[in-house]
């Protein structure tokens, strides 16, 4: 049996930050059940290899297979282990108000056990928070609360769970983003319902789908307002907007000045760049 772990104590800085890491640990061969317990921070339990079991309240167990994450989640009690031939795992702790963005995005699933297409990725970046810990240094938990971040996001590429359908509906809400349509047109466009296209949005890491949409179209509209001299009715017509006013009270509330502020500090000057995929409203 192999153990090694470190545990990391931030500072009101750091937790100010949103993530903190509060630890690393790799383990494998026949390891002690964990649990029952209860803990107040977020941990994510990457199973490389083997197999083990994880017990719901009640009793009831689920079965686990590697590759899989566990998430223990603060408040929730939680019991696991291994099975008899024991299983390989590398488990990071965090917390911070940032958790809750994560949840909102689906990134920190109500699911206790998640299966993965694989967990190399997800062990490179736990191996390098290991590597940080063990340096150690004034920013050991800077790197390894930056590296939290990059787990978080390996381990939604990752997920068995989602089929491959979710990324052709991304891809048609972006190209579409920027024409004048509702969600409701949006999901038929897609051949799915409205709770359906929701659903999907939700599965690939997204808030939902009106929230992706309206992304994509602030980003299009800082992309010509910084890179050309166009009127702001144009721009809000280019990314779908048809009331100039509308856009502007819009865009000011989510990026926090006005498009025509925006554009006298981040003006670039010259024509606009074309870039792949860039939305066109006048196709639809």
């Amino acid at each position: 049996m192999e153990r090694w772990w470190h545990y990391l104590t931030p500072g009101p800085a750091q937790l100010a930050t949103g993530l903190a890491c509060l630890g690393v640990g790799l383990q494998r061969g026949r390891l002690p059940v964990v649990g029952p317990r209860v803990l107040d921070h977020w941990v994510a339990v990457v199973v490389g290899a083997g197999r083990g079991w994880y017990a719901l309240p009640g009793g009831r167990r689920l079965p686990v297979a590697a590759p899989a994450v566990l998430w223990l989640r603060p408040g929730v009690p939680h019991h696991y282990g291994p099975d008899a031939d024991g299983w390989a795992e590398s488990f990071v702790d965090f917390t911070g108000e940032g958790t809750a963005g994560y949840a909102e995005l689906g990134l920190l699933p109500e699911a206790e056990v998640v299966p993965l297409d694989s967990a190399e990725a997800a062990q490179r970046v736990t191996a390098r928070i290991a590597a940080i810990c063990r340096r150690g240094g004034p920013t050991a938990v800077a790197e390894a609360s930056a590296a939290v971040h990059e787990l978080l996001v390996e381990l939604h590429r990752h997920r068995a769970d989602l089929g491959p359908e979710g990324a052709p509906v991304m891809e048609l809400l972006r190209r579409n983003a920027c024409l004048p349509l509702s969600v409701a047109e949006h999901a038929r466009r897609a051949g799915l319902g409205v709770e359906e296209l929701r659903r999907a949005v939700r599965a690939q890491g997204a808030a939902g789908p009106k929230e992706y949409l309206l992304t994509v179209r602030l980003n299009e509209a800082k992309h010509l307002l910084a890179a050309s001299e166009l009127p702001v009715s144009t721009v809000a017509r280019r990314v779908g907007y048809q009331d100039p006013a509308y856009f502007t009270r819009l865009f000011t509330r989510r990026v926090g000045v006005a498009p025509t502020v925006f554009r006298q500090r981040e003006f670039r000057g010259g024509a606009v760049p074309a870039e792949a995929g860039r939305a066109d409203p006048e196709q639809g």
